[in-house]
């Protein structure tokens, strides 16, 4: 672990006996605190870049008076409103203290502070979250593991905002010069590094802050650090080079893109683009033959439907060689819910398994490293099965020989019909004539259907009208609820809607946050809905569907490229079920189908 030596620095407001990083954490409140004391979203962002070159000239003074250098910061190209005092001595107060940490680290503290103080909806657009050193500390281990030759290598980081990967790779690439003169590691530095970053304000901190990791080579050298920062559209189709390295955290968000844009990325889209998405088919661009990429993105693309050419285009060109997942999501990013992993390829074809661990973040500076397992992933573009857990990488091995699906037994998968706040007129809190039972998520749980629709904004009913009869459901099928998080107990909610509770009121109307397991009108299937429904509920396949889906949906995609058992096996947990077998029983019955023993 990395020791923060830091100068102390009284900081008006906050407890000076507290340590350098819980002060940080309270300093970035208080910018997040100025920040929304701004009325309209320019205003705001103006005051987040004001304030924020505040603390990066602060950081800069310190770090020169440090190395008794004398060199001017680089000039920002941007007119910046003046801030009140208080403001601007906290943004300079903050700047000493960050000056306290690792040098590597600024480019995550700093960045951290501009993001908080964004406009939410400028946030969301840009999916602009930077990368704790842990993350970046372990993505640099893996490219070196990989192969890349830090002594030589060349490198590009498309979305580089803040420099939080580039900063710490031109660290490494100078520790690696081979007792170099300064001044020839400094210019082959500038020949080796390359970022892009569409914020003109967050590219001139990478320069900033890029150059203040490698001052004191600079001031050996009697050289400036070049400008390495191209700003514009990483996603433009332009002529930048070809890299041994594509390194980088992507944003992430939906982005509609114009025809010339998407015809330029059609061989990674499926349906709805992604940032990170088009960011990862960039970087298969930008990569030499034999080089690497490395990314830290959303876990979605493992099992979502709309990355399915992605993943197919990902094993055509490169072999998978690293994955992490993340552990802790809670705190590693600020305002984030999705589950990250770190993922690094490399530009060949190559049977080598790919290697599974867990990270798990501890503070600023460490992280523990757990070794899960070593797995082939499919080629086809299906859903990518990682273990979570070391007894995953056994389970695994397990279920790649269950080439049963859904559609084999006779079932299909849809979604609730009903996106209620498109019909609010006619939700109704007391049934009227023309009503029908509105079926909501909280109906579903592990005991059963039971109808409910106590949570806020719910109504018990819906009034049909004879226009919609789409919207209606009148024969039993099984429902699951789409949306679960992996810190729940079951990833997999289902439960029978009796043909009782249907033919009562003449049939039902399903919202969409459920879906819909059924036979189609007219179809037979192979087996029961009570034997399915006991499978969907059992343990194992919770835990299959955990190695496959990586987002909080439980999307009929990924309930479609579920493992299950043979039609044999599942007329054995019919049998037990007719029999009056135990839960229990068939839990563990159903364990030994998925090479649980």
């Amino acid at each position: 672990m990395t020791e923060i030596t830091s100068q102390h620095v009284y900081i008006e407001g906050i407890d000076p006996s507290a340590d350098p990083l819980t002060r940080y954490h309270a300093c970035k409140a208080m910018a997040r605190g100025y920040a929304e004391s701004k009325k309209s979203e320019k205003t705001r962002l103006s005051h987040a870049r004001a304030f924020c070159a505040v603390i990066v000239k602060a950081f800069w003074g310190v770090l020169c008076e440090q190395n008794s250098a004398t060199l001017r910061i680089k000039p920002i190209s941007l007119s910046l409103p003046s801030l009140a005092v208080d403001a601007h001595r906290l943004a300079d107060d903050i700047g000493r203290l960050v000056a306290g940490f690792p040098v590597e680290d600024a480019g995550y503290l700093i960045g951290s502070i501009y993001t908080v103080m964004l406009p939410s909806s400028l946030r969301s657009k840009m999916g602009a979250y930077y990368t704790p050193p842990p993350l970046v500390a372990r993505l640099l281990d893996q490219i070196e593991s990989a192969g890349f030759d830090l002594a030589r290598g060349t490198a590009i980081d498309p979305a580089c905002g803040g420099g939080a990967f580039l900063a710490p790779l031109a660290l490494r690439m100078v520790a690696h010069d081979g007792g170099a003169s300064p001044e020839w590691t400094l210019r082959r530095l500038g020949k080796r590094l390359k970022g892009l970053e569409i914020d003109r304000f967050a590219a001139w901190m990478t320069t900033v802050l890029l150059e203040a990791a490698v001052l004191p080579l600079c001031v050996a050298a009697k050289r400036r650090m070049p400008d390495l920062v191209t700003v514009g559209d990483a996603l433009r189709p332009r002529d930048h080079g070809r890299f041994d390295l594509v390194i980088g955290n992507p944003p992430y968000g939906r982005i509609s893109l114009e025809e010339s844009m998407r015809k330029h990325y059609e061989r990674s889209l499926y349906g709805h683009a992604n940032l990170y998405g088009l960011f990862t088919d960039l970087a298969l661009r930008l990569v030499k033959p034999a080089g690497i990429v490395a990314y830290l993105t959303p876990t979605s693309f493992l099992g979502g439907q709309y990355f399915k050419a992605l993943r197919q285009l990902l094993t055509l060109e490169t072999t998978p060689f690293a994955v992490d997942f993340v552990a802790d999501r809670d705190g590693v990013f600020d305002d984030v819910l999705q589950e990250t992993l770190l993922t690094t390829y490399i530009k060949n074809a190559s049977a080598v398994p790919t290697t599974v661990s867990m990270l798990v973040p501890q503070g600023l500076n460490a992280a523990t490293i757990e070794r899960v397992g070593a797995v082939h992933v499919n080629k086809d573009g299906n859903p990518w099965l990682l273990p979570r857990s070391s007894n995953d990488a056994v389970f695994l091995n397990a279920i790649a020989q269950m080439p049963t699906r859904l559609v084999d037994i006779g079932y299909v998968v849809i979604t609730g019909q009903l996106v209620w706040n498109r019909h609010k007129n006619q939700l109704r809190n007391v049934a009227e004539a023309e009503s029908l039972p509105l079926i909501w998520a909280e109906s579903v749980t592990l005991g059963g259907f039971s109808f409910s629709a106590d949570r806020r904004n719910h109504v018990p009913y819906i009034n049909v009208e004879t226009n919609q009869p789409h919207l209606v459901t009148r024969h039993e099928t099984i429902l699951v609820q789409r949306t679960t998080s992996k810190e729940q107990n079951r990833r997999l909610m289902a439960a029978i809607l009796p043909q009782t509770f249907l033919d009562q009121f003449g049939g039902v109307v399903i919202e969409n946050h459920l879906n819909m397991v059924h036979s189609p009108l007219g179809a037979a299937s192979k087996v029961s809905l009570e034997a399915l429904a006991m499978l969907l509920n059992s343990e194992a396949a919770d835990r299959a569907f955990r190695c496959i889906s990586g987002s909080v949906a439980v999307s009929a995609y990924e309930l479609n490229a579920l493992p299950l058992p043979s039609v044999q096996q599942f007329a054995e947990i019919e049998r037990s079920i007719q029999s009056g077998a135990t839960k229990a029983m068939i839990e563990r019955q159903i364990a030994t189908f998925y090479g649980i023993s």
